[in-house]
Formats: structure tokens, C-alpha cells, sequence
């Protein structure tokens, strides 16, 4: 019986020594599977690690590759992503024709490199993860560096450095990336990032199949619609435009440093992130889009996006909008087009206008040479009727090369890294009668400036006289039955502060979408984050209810309203400046089965409690009576502790200490929280706020929305459910 006992042992031993050896290797070998039993790949710096996981609360299994020293478990490349494995018992093996396969336990092929038997011919091939997360067939007899098989050329939603990003030409494989679906579910998403080969190749974005971002062309320093400097500290670049291939790459100036790029499926964002060690967390270092000028042809055709102007959309010099009826509601996608033809063929008539720090236009439509100089592109261009602009194609050096548009100008924006861009004019735009026609209209509108300037200023000394020691803001109201004019009690914000705070109005920035416009986060110069509200001029009813929210708000403090910090109007600009909620709104808690588990019974109750009593504040307990008119759980704001803030006092009605109730024949509000006096007959009170507040009551109970539940097929909402409860 010994015996036995001690063979036993010792293979119980070997095959422990086994383990051992194998969870620390960065190999596989012909014979030598790698099964999913917990075994795994480790490359010989420890950085990388290969092997079988589950993708969030999955249950589907995966190979893939992700950092091995990392907290946070972040997956850089999967095999199968799109053919995932039902259960744990599939094995990674190199098989007779050299390629890597994925087999199920019934031996099924799952996934496989797919290398034509000449590329892996090899007597010896092996599989290596290498230290910089690269995934490579390999001659295990060859000490080059040479590979027959690399998962770096099929990359999934990550571009780590050294990658290269684009096409080799000679083969026509395409390197490019594709977000996951979702956190649980890394199957290709509709968020892609590529390089778009042409005469002039850029950078795109698709969401689906449609255009959503482009970098611009490069231009030998930069791409030319791209913040930032050329000399980055934390990584260098390249982009390489050659008869063989055309794909950008970035190394690191610090190996210790820990970056990527990565495709965000949820935010439509690629994001560059860092790792922060400290922190234990990654931090977004990049974004792009970066800004709503970023997104493509924000401004249609010949449009113009300057995200500091109001509004953001203007056409070029020499054009005017092609509907100006929406372009005035702020939908600029049919954009602009000349405001004169020019007559084609006029010899020495036609010109040009530099316009400086372009975003160069899409470069689908251009033809290009890199010998000509900027004069001889001007020439070429005035030979082509077609031809609409030039510029230098490469900026280096004072420019060099020439390139040339035909067709309409897409996707245009001012940016502080862009170049001159020259646009072609019509002649009635460049000729000496035009010009004197010009200077005859600076003349006179100097001159009515002045006067009106003079005027304005006589109209400032009365009113201050008029109105002695009252120097605060005042904004008229425009009810009929509220004629008066109201005291603004807030503090004023320049554009510029908050155009600074936001980051110019970037994406990244941006919280959401409200009925007057959307919603950013900002932070200011002394650290304070803040959130800004930015009242849309396609608003029929934004002006209106802002004026009565600045107001409003301005005579508002309890803990269960949200604070107003301040206002901005500039132009065209008109925005409110909230105290920044981090928790956001109630209902992206309430009506998400997952972010809904925060939300315990003791949280909910507190939830109903604080909004009773900034409700009773309202109604009872403020200086001024206000009906919201608008409660519902979008306008329930939740600060760090999951406290609830009343918000959007857009639709709010102030009434006299005596009076209850009111009627308008205007109807706003939201349906499914509306009372129905106010609904069918526009009579409200604040009645009509504790009917709101019922609704509310019903949704954090049940997790229900009001108008999207159904019971049985019998019920038409949550209120009806419960009132036929017996």
C-alpha cells in the first residue's frame, strides 16, 4: 500500500511543479495546451497576461489579454470576441498547420489565427506574449525577431503603443478599432476609429456607417484638426504615408508609464488613458471629439464651427446660409453656399481668401502634389473651374505641396493648431467696385456705431437717474400680468469664464440634454466644478423661462433646492450656473436595474422626505409662493450622499402670499405628471405639485415610470395599477 501511496504523491507533486512552471511561462508550445483551468500566460516583464475570463457579470468565457499588475482588470485584446465559449472547458492549442486555434471540448474549432500555411510554416512554432502585450506565432528555432502571426495587426477596442494603426497597402490589411458592444459584452460595437485612405489620407470616426470624427489631413507636424503640441510629454508619434503602407504609431518617452487608447462604447468617445497609480484608478488624459465643433460637419457645407462664437455655426466670408430659416433655429445641416457665383473663365478676375487656423475640409474630394510650391497651387487651382481652395500640404519647412479641393468644403472649424486655408471668391467679391462698395458700408455703419453708441450711452445716464442706487442687473419680464421689472441677486459670468471652465463646450463635458438646452460640467479657476445650463435658441420657450428661473432661483435657498451660483448673458449666449450634483439626476438611479440597487429602502424613504420638504418650502414656507409645475424624477438632482435637490424652476409660477392657485392657456409640463385640471383645463396650483409629487412617490417605490407601465395589458400607467389595486 505504500507504494502507491508514494507514486501517487508524486504525481500529485509533478503535476503541481507543473502548474507552477506553466502559470509563469510566456509560451506555448506544439503538445502543450493551454486549457481554461486557471492557467495562464505571463510575458517576462510581468506587464501582460493571457488567458480565460469573464467579461463583467457574463457568464460567457473569453481569451483574452489584459495588464497583469493592474487592479482593475482591463482587458486589452480578445481572440473570440465575437464567438464567445458557453462553459470552461476549451483549450488554447498550436495546431498541425501552425496556426493558435481555440477548441471546444468536443474539439470544435472556435476561433483560430487563420494564417495561410505558408506564413506559419515552421518545423518548431511557438506562441509568445511578448512584454508589450503583443500576441505572435514565431519560429522557435529563429532568434529574429521575425513573426509569422501577430495579434497586434488585429487589434479589438485598444491601441497600445507601438501598434501600428492603418493599412499595409501591399497585403490590404486594415488595422483598425472597434468598440465593445457593452461593459458585459465585448462583441464588435457600431463605434469604430480607422484610417481613410485616399489622395490625402485621414482619421475617421464612423458611428455605424455613418461619418461621427475626423482628425484632419497631416500636414508633416500635426494633424490639422487636433489640439495640442507636437512635442507631447508623455509619448511621441508618426504617421507614415509611403506606397506601402499608411498608418500612425506612438511609442512612450517614459517605459514606466502606463497609457493607451481606447474606444468608450457607451460616450461615443476615444478616450487616451493613463494609469495612476496612486490613485489606483485611470485617469482620461485625451478625448476626442472634444468638443461639439469636433463632431463632423456640425456646420454643413461651407459652414464655418468657431466654438467660441454665438452661435458656434457662421458661414464663410462670401456665402450665406442655404435655409436661413433653420439656420436660425440652430440646424445647420444644410449649411451654406455662395452668396454670388463667380464667372468662371474671367481671366485674372477670380481670387482667393486666406482664412487662418483652419481645420482642414474633408479630403474625400482634393487632389494633391508634393513638389508644387503655394504660389504654383494658386495657378493650378484658378485653371480648375471646379477648384474651390488650396493649401499647403505640408507645413514644415515655411510649407511645401499643394492641396486642392473640388466640390463643396465639409467639415470646417477654426482651431488654434490649424492652418491657412485659402477659399476661392467670386469676382464681385475681389474687384475695386466691391471694395469701394465695402468701404462705403464701413463708413456708414462707423458712423451709425457712434450714434448709437452716443445714444446708448444718454439711454445708461437717464435709466441711472431715473433708478438711483439700484445697481444691480435688472431683466424685464415679459408675462402680461407680471409686468414689472425684477432685481437679478446673482453674480455674473463672462463667456470666456465659462467657455474656460468647459473646456469650450466639450463632449466630454457634457451631462445631458435638458428641454432648454444641454447641460455641461465645468470647473472654475479656483477648483469649484459647477454645472452649466445652455438655453438653446431652438427653444420656442427657452428665453422666457430662463428670465424666470434667474429670478426665481435668485430668491430660493433651502437644502433641498439646488443652489444657482450664477448667470451669463452674452450675445446670444444665455446660461445658469448650478452647484454641480456628482450623482446626477434621480431617475438615471430609479429606472436602471442596475444602478437601481443603490438604492436601498432607507435611501428612497430620505429621498421622499427631502423632496416633501422642499416642496413645503415652496409652497409654504418661502418669501415668494411657487408653483414648479414640472416635479418629476429628472429634476430630482442627487448630490455625494445620494441627497435630493429640487431643480429646473424653468416652468415655475411665483404667486402672491393669498394666492392658491392660477390657469394659463399655455400648457407645459411633463405627461404622466401633470394633474388633469392642469392638463385638459390649464388650472394649476400648488395642488398640482402634490399631484406630481404622488407620481414620484409611485416611481421610487416601484422603480416604475409612470407612462412606461403596463400590467396585464389591463393598465395604462402606474397610477392606474394602483387605483384598481384592490
Amino acid at each position: 500500500m505504500a507504494i502507491p501511496l508514494v507514486i501517487l504523491l508524486i504525481c500529485k507533486l509533478l503535476s503541481l511543479f507543473s502548474q507552477i512552471c506553466y502559470a509563469t511561462t510566456d509560451t506555448i508550445t506544439k503538445g502543450q495546451p493551454l486549457p481554461d483551468d486557471g492557467n495562464t500566460l505571463l510575458s517576462k516583464d510581468g506587464t501582460f497576461e493571457l488567458g480565460f475570463f469573464n467579461p463583467g457579470s457574463s457568464n460567457n468565457r473569453y481569451v483574452g489579454i489584459w495588464y497583469k499588475n493592474i487592479v482593475v482588470k482591463t482587458v486589452v485584446w480578445i481572440a473570440n470576441r465575437d464567438n464567445p465559449i458557453r462553459n470552461n472547458s476549451s483549450k488554447l492549442v498550436i495546431s498541425q498547420d501552425g496556426n493558435l486555434v481555440l477548441l471546444s471540448q468536443n474539439e470544435s474549432l472556435i476561433w483560430t489565427t487563420n494564417a495561410s500555411s505558408s506564413e506559419v510554416s515552421s518545423s518548431s512554432p511557438i506562441v509568445q506574449l511578448l512584454d508589450t502585450g503583443n500576441l505572435v506565432i514565431k519560429d522557435g528555432n529563429d532568434k529574429e525577431s521575425v513573426f509569422l502571426w501577430q495579434s497586434f495587426d488585429y487589434p479589438c477596442d485598444t491601441l497600445l503603443p507601438g501598434m501600428k494603426f492603418g493599412w499595409d497597402l501591399r497585403t490590404g490589411l486594415n488595422r483598425r478599432l472597434t468598440s465593445w458592444k457593452s461593459w458585459d459584452d465585448p462583441s464588435s460595437g457600431d463605434f469604430t476609429w480607422g484610417v481613410e485612405i485616399g489622395s490625402n489620407p485621414d482619421i475617421v470616426m464612423w458611428k455605424g456607417n455613418v461619418e461621427y470624427f475626423r482628425t484632419g489631413p497631416y500636414t508633416g507636424n500635426m494633424f490639422s484638426g487636433v489640439y495640442g503640441p507636437r512635442n507631447n510629454p508623455l509619448y511621441d508619434y508618426k504617421f507614415v504615408n509611403n506606397k506601402d503602407e499608411v498608418y500612425y504609431q506612438y511609442t512612450l518617452k517614459n517605459s514606466s508609464v502606463i497609457t493607451m487608447i481606447v474606444m468608450n462604447q457607451t460616450l461615443y468617445l476615444r478616450h487616451r488613458l493613463t494609469w495612476i497609480p496612486e490613485a489606483k484608478s485611470w485617469t482620461v488624459y485625451q478625448s476626442l471629439p472634444r468638443d461639439s465643433c469636433d463632431v463632423y460637419n456640425t456646420c454643413g457645407p461651407n459652414g464655418n464651427c468657431i466654438i467660441a462664437g454665438s452661435p458656434i455655426c457662421q458661414c464663410l466670408d462670401g456665402f450665406e446660409p442655404k435655409s436661413p430659416q433653420q439656420w436660425n433655429v440652430m440646424d445647420w445641416r444644410q449649411g451654406c453656399v455662395r452668396s454670388e457665383e463667380w464667372s468662371c473663365g474671367v481671366k485674372n478676375k477670380d481670387g482667393f481668401r486666406r482664412f487662418a487656423s483652419m481645420k482642414l475640409p474633408n479630403t474625400t474630394f482634393s487632389w494633391v502634389n508634393e513638389s508644387m510650391t503655394l504660389e504654383e497651387c494658386r495657378a493650378k487651382c484658378l485653371e480648375n473651374c471646379s477648384c474651390k481652395a488650396y493649401s499647403n500640404l505640408d507645413t514644415r519647412g515655411g510649407g511645401n505641396g499643394c492641396s486642392i479641393w473640388v466640390g463643396d468644403l465639409v467639415d470646417l472649424r477654426v482651431i488654434e493648431s490649424g492652418q491657412d486655408l485659402y477659399v476661392r471668391m467670386a469676382t464681385s467679391d475681389m474687384d475695386g467696385k466691391h471694395e469701394h462698395r465695402r468701404k462705403v458700408v464701413l463708413v456708414v455703419s462707423t458712423i451709425a456705431s457712434l450714434v448709437l453708441v452716443m445714444l446708448v450711452a444718454f439711454c445708461i445716464y437717464m435709466i441711472k437717474k431715473i433708478y438711483k442706487g439700484k445697481t444691480k442687473t435688472r431683466m424685464s419680464r415679459e408675462d402680461k400680468d407680471e409686468g414689472r421689472q425684477e432685481d437679478l441677486e446673482l453674480p455674473f459670468f463672462d463667456l470666456a469664464t465659462i467657455v474656460n471652465a468647459t473646456n469650450n463646450f466639450s463632449i466630454e463635458n457634457k451631462l445631458g440634454e435638458g428641454g432648454f438646452g444641454p447641460v455641461y460640467k465645468g470647473t472654475l479657476v479656483n477648483g469649484q466644478e459647477i454645472a452649466i445650463k445652455r438655453l438653446s435658441r431652438s427653444s420656442g420657450q427657452g428665453l422666457k423661462e430662463f428670465r424666470n428661473e434667474v429670478i426665481l432661483c435668485a430668491k430660493l435657498q433651502h437644502r433641498n433646492l439646488v443652489k444657482v451660483l450664477g448667470y451669463c448673458i452674452q450675445g446670444e449666449e444665455k446660461m445658469l450656473l448650478y452647484e454641480y450634483m456628482p450623482n446626477k439626476s434621480l431617475d438615471l438611479f430609479l429606472f436602471d436595474s442596475e444602478q437601481s440597487k443603490f438604492l436601498n429602502w432607507p435611501v428612497r424613504f430620505n429621498i421622499l422626505n427631502a423632496i416633501a420638504r422642499g416642496l413645503l418650502y415652496l409652497h409654504q414656507d418661502s418669501r415668494l409662493r411657487i408653483i414648479h409645475r414640472d416635479l418629476k424624477a429628472s429634476n430630482i438632482l442627487l448630490d455625494n450622499n445620494m441627497n435630493p435637490k429640487i431643480s429646473d424652476f424653468g416652468l415655475a409660477r411665483m404667486c402672491g402670499s393669498d394666492q392658491v392657485e392660477g390657469s394659463t392657456s399655455i400648457i407645459v409640463g411633463t405627461h404622466g405628471y401633470m394633474a388633469p385640471e392642469y392638463a385638459i383645463d390649464g388650472l394649476f396650483s400648488t395642488k398640482s405639485d402634490v399631484f406630481s409629487f404622488g407620481v414620484l412617490l409611485l416611481e421610487i417605490i416601484s422603480g416604475k415610470k409612470n407612462r412606461a407601465f403596463t400590467y396585464q395589458d389591463n393598465d395604462h400607467n402606474l397610477i392606474d395599477h394602483v387605483s384598481n389595486t384592490k
